[in-house]
Parts: structure tokens; sequence; C-alpha cells
């Protein structure tokens, strides 16, 4: 079976423009809103082997994480900031699952 991802450049467009009017209106608090529509759209048009990929995470949740992470970059005077792609990402695989 083949993977495949189907998004295309308009729907591409359409994301990034509404992820980033979301962030300036917020001053950037909606940061982790907009990253999670930009995640269901890339997830949404992602087939694996056949599978359809549904991501189930949620703006509340990441803001909480990015709360967190902050705080233990602060507190590590930057220290900990090395592993926030990290986290980001394992956060990130934790919310996507397969439809079924």
């Amino acid at each position: 079976m083949k993977s495949s991802f189907e998004g295309g450049l308009l729907g591409l467009i359409g994301v990034n423009i509404l992820a980033w009017v979301v962030t300036v209106f917020t001053l950037g608090i909606g940061t982790p809103w907009a990253m999670c529509i930009k995640y269901r759209w890339e997830v949404k048009n992602t087939v694996i082997e056949g599978r359809q990929l549904e991501f189930i995470g949620s703006g509340s949740s990441l803001f909480l994480h990015y709360i967190k992470w902050w705080l233990l970059t602060i507190i590590t005077f930057g220290i900990y900031g090395f592993w926030l792609y990290i986290k980001l990402l394992q956060w990130k695989t934790e919310n996507t699952i397969f439809v079924d």
C-alpha cells in the first residue's frame, strides 16, 4: 500500500492565513490554537498505507503544555529550550490517531 499526502496549495494557503489571523489578533496567545489548525489540516490530508489519520489535539491542551514548557525554560535559564521541539513533536504524535 502506498502512503500519500493529498493536500493542495489553496488549502495550504488558506490554513496558513487562518493560523496567521488567529495568532496576530490574539497577540500571540492563540498560537497553540493556530498550530492545531495547521496540524489538523496536515494530518487530515495524510494517508499512511491506505489508512486515514486524524489529529485529536486541542489548542487548550497545547496551551497548558506551552505554559509548563516555558516555565521550565525560564527556571533552567534556557536549557530546557533545547527539548521544546522534541516535546512538541511528542505531543503532536500522541494526538494523532488512525480513523478506523
